[in-house]
């Protein structure tokens, strides 16, 4: 960001003098903050009783006291906040006192930031264990599945239309939205603005991102009218039924149901069709496979798995080297482990298609439950969707 000196100043000073009006900056609490609470008292220790068969015990010991968490300072009192208010100022003219005063009305979210961050392992001393079978557990159950095709069926009609207009099949979409949001009834109930302006100020690995995306969610906001104060979402700042980060809404979200408005947050046409908009536009190919699962002889190469998310190992030579199960195939594909402790790991060849859903999260334990639920949702459809355009889901048993 490149913002003037003066501009900087101007910002600066906006911003503490909106942090002294509302009393933020001496507290570090925004006016809309809980009262604090009244210490707990202490119960005095009963004295020890005498026993006698000893002459004495010892003391009683003193509970340990868990270390009290400072507080975050207060964004009114951060000098790079105000640096990002010269940025918005200088290049997207935005008025410095108002955004002086939204970012006095906000505190940075601890709980934000410790959900963010990686879970520590139970032992420090070993290195973490991940277990697909219990992260798709939370999915690949029979709720989720009867949702689903309920969803589906209330939203036949606007799932093909998807499909025709991005070749995005319907399962992909309703399953992508299934494990986002539970078909729209749970898209998160941070501040959005505090969310990002947290993780963008606090997170030291990945601010610049989150600096980005508060700036596109600014943007949003007064492109659309929102007020940035009072839209929700998750803890990483993702808005809507499908669960976009500004960035990709104002990027690929599109305007599904006619009515000249893009709203994610009501309206399930629009989210549909941004959806299919956004892997369409990360290179979903129609009509080809997503993945196969495989068997392969001994342990897997270092070298596949290393290979990363995008496609680039042949096919062929993979079967040459014992990879089993990749019949009628792309020619290039990716390497997927799925680890359960103390169980055999699952192994799939991913391709373009599986890329494609991996840019919507860089995850390959979610878009692996998003690919599964989808051939559940899938399986099930014909009851009530006639010839209902599907993805080329293979090698993989429902139950």
């Amino acid at each position: 960001m490149s913002f003037s000196g003066s501009a900087l100043k101007q910002a600066l000073a906006i911003l503490i003098a909106s942090a002294l009006t509302h009393g933020y900056a001496q507290t570090g609490k925004s006016a809309h903050s809980k009262p604090p609470q009244p210490a707990k008292t202490v119960q005095p220790q009963k004295p020890a009783q005498k026993s006698a068969q000893k002459p004495a015990q010892k003391p009683a010991q003193k509970p340990v006291q868990k270390p009290v968490q400072t507080a975050l300072p207060a964004f009114s009192e951060n000098s790079t906040v105000a640096g990002f208010i010269a940025h918005m100022v200088a290049n997207h003219k935005f008025d410095a006192k108002i955004l002086a005063e939204q970012f006095a009305a906000i505190n940075p979210n601890q709980r934000v930031l410790t959900l963010f961050r990686p879970k520590p392992p139970p032992d420090p001393s070993k290195p973490a264990v991940r277990s697909w079978k219990s992260y798709s557990s939370r999915f690949l159950n029979e709720s989720r599945v009867e949702s689903g095709l309920l969803f589906w069926q209330e939203n036949a009609a606007t799932l093909k239309r998807a499909f025709d207009q991005y070749g995005v099949p319907p399962e992909i979409i309703v399953a992508i939205i299934g494990v986002e949001t539970l078909y729209g009834r749970n898209t998160g109930s941070f501040g959005a603005m505090e969310a990002l302006a947290s993780l963008a100020f606090h997170d030291p690995g990945r601010g610049d991102f989150f600096r980005e995306e508060l700036e596109h969610f600014l943007l949003l906001a007064r492109e659309n009218g929102f007020d940035p104060l009072k839209i929700q979402g998750s803890y990483a700042g993702a808005i809507g039924i499908p669960q976009f980060m500004p960035g990709s809404w104002r990027k690929y979200a599109v305007d599904f149901d006619g009515d000249k408005i893009i709203d994610l947050e009501r309206s399930v046409a629009d989210s549909i069709g941004s959806i299919a908009n956004y892997l369409n536009k990360h290179g979903w190919q129609a009509g080809q496979a997503i993945a196969h699962k495989v068997t392969i002889r001994g342990n897997p190469k270092d070298a596949w798995l290393k290979a990363g998310m995008l496609p680039s190992l042949n096919v062929k030579e993979l079967a040459e080297q014992g990879v089993q199960g990749a019949q009628d195939s792309p020619d290039i594909a990716t390497f997927i482990e799925l680890p359960t402790p103390k169980q055999p790991a699952e192994y799939w060849l991913g391709y373009q298609n599986y890329y494609a859903i991996t840019r919507y999260n860089r995850s390959t334990f979610y878009s692996m439950s998003v690919f599964m639920l989808a051939e559940r949702l899938k399986a099930r459809s014909a009851a009530f969707v006639e010839s209902a355009p599907t993805a080329r889901l293979h090698s993989f048993n429902p139950d």
